[in-house]
């Protein structure tokens, strides 16, 4: 597809029965904005200058492609896939919660596992935002062409100056844990805040962490026994802006997460415009590859933070060409023209292989 054309695909994206409200992305939208930030999959539609629905007859009167959001027990899904098709839309789905422990407990109850493989069998086309999950609908529906499900990162406004936070390498301090779960073993919240306790003792940063689990948290973070004033711990969720502004201020993020997500963690990194160490989402693999957790000992990822930390040229650096890769991969210009390419295909008889597409590292 031409980027003319390009330029003018629009993508509805419905999440049918969802809390979050209807919203049109006809114009950007700024980090201070009311409703939902153009990120996860709020950013398939507000790459292409589309719209956010939880009402099927809105998505349909769109007259557009339609992103089918899978979530709950997929009985809504279920049912708005049957009506979009009624109305002969072109309708990709993609998962809600795409990390491996994510989909593991959504499709544990063999009711739910039913409708899920109805709807991936009989929808034109999946969108994955992890490798894994593109293999995973690819072998729901094997008599289908594989072109028909597409790795499609998540977006982020990267090139937008309003959604550039930024300190200055020379002005940056400490370690920001990126994770806070506690109880999902794949996150390893605990190893990282150890692994972030032995850098902090190598290095003298400061570490800070949020805590959104009151008292209990509380205690299991005063039982690490951090050196004295170098832990800061946030209590409380912050505005989306707010937050990545926190994140900016340190020197990198750091985490240990096993759960093959998206990379939230690490999409946000990248806003902060500072680097990702240690985790395995497919942001961290695809634009953070000499830092992410792949790969790696957990000796090798502490050499890698430590070298960054004590090194403000070669973090400056690493900076500006983790922002040269995500600006190709996946920023909003890249997510637009990689959903028209793959909806075009889908509208049309399948053929050649999706161009400049990104893939893994292995």
């Amino acid at each position: 597809m031409a980027s003319t054309d390009a330029a003018h695909f629009r993508l509805s994206v419905l999440n049918p029965g969802g809390r979050d409200l209807e919203q049109y992305f006809d114009e950007p939208v700024g980090p201070e904005a009311p409703g939902h930030p153009p990120t996860n999959l709020h950013a398939f539609a507000a790459c292409t200058g589309g719209s956010f629905h939880r009402t099927t007859k809105n998505a349909i009167e769109e007259k557009r492609p339609i992103l089918l959001v899978l979530r709950g027990n997929f009985r809504t899904t279920e049912r708005a896939l049957t009506e979009c098709k009624a109305a002969q839309r072109t309708v990709a789905v993609a998962l809600k919660e795409s990390g491996l422990h994510q989909i593991a407990e959504q499709l544990r109850d063999p009711k739910r596992l039913a409708r899920f493989i109805r709807t991936v069998t009989h929808v034109d086309g999946c969108i994955a935002t992890t490798p894994e999950a593109a293999e995973i609908f690819r072998r729901v529906r094997p008599e289908r062409d594989p072109a028909t499900v597409a790795f499609i990162p998540t977006p982020y406004p990267l090139t937008d100056g309003a959604w550039k936070f930024s300190v200055p390498p020379g002005e940056q301090r400490g370690i920001f844990i990126g994770t806070r779960e506690w109880d999902v073993p794949s996150r390893n919240h605990f190893a990282g805040l150890l692994l972030a306790r032995e850098i902090c003792v190598a290095s003298g940063e400061p570490v800070t962490v949020f805590n959104l689990d009151g008292r209990k948290g509380e205690k299991l973070l005063g039982e690490l026994n951090f050196p004295p004033g170098k832990l800061r711990i946030h209590g409380q969720r912050e505005p989306f802006a707010k937050y990545l502004r926190e994140i900016a201020k340190h020197k990198i993020v750091l985490q240990l997460d096993r759960s093959r997500v998206p990379g939230q963690v690490a999409g946000d990194a990248l806003l902060a415009r500072t680097i990702c160490v240690g985790g395995d989402g497919a942001i961290d693999r695809l634009v953070f590859d000499n830092y992410c957790g792949e790969g790696r000992t957990t000796g090798e990822i502490k050499a890698l933070a430590l070298e960054l930390l004590k090194n403000t040229a070669q973090r400056a650096k690493a900076i500006v060409e983790t922002q040269r890769r995500a600006a190709e991969r996946m920023s909003f210009q890249s997510g637009q023209n990689q959903l028209a390419f793959f909806f075009n295909r889908l509208a049309t008889e399948p053929v050649g292989t999706q161009p400049n597409l990104p893939s893994i590292p292995k």
